[in-house]
């Protein structure tokens, strides 16, 4: 229980200081052969900012009851 709690703890305060990561994804759009046309498009994925107030308080929870077992 306690790692589990330590574990939300951290993973809460890095979704506070990094609000989302980006990646790159290569489309095929034309494909005719020995010619072929690709894409470079850029994806976003973030999540909100009380997202990393939920694990945190989670984490703290999960420690404290870890403590009174």
């Amino acid at each position: 229980m306690k790692a589990l709690g330590i574990i939300l703890i951290v993973a809460g305060i890095a979704m506070f200081v990094f609000s989302g990561f980006s990646f790159n994804t290569e489309e095929n759009i034309i494909d005719a052969g020995p010619i072929q046309v690709n894409k470079e498009k850029e994806n976003n994925v973030s999540w909100p900012n009380y997202a990393g107030g939920i694990s945190v308080a989670a984490g703290i929870i999960v420690l404290l009851a870890g403590r009174k077992k």
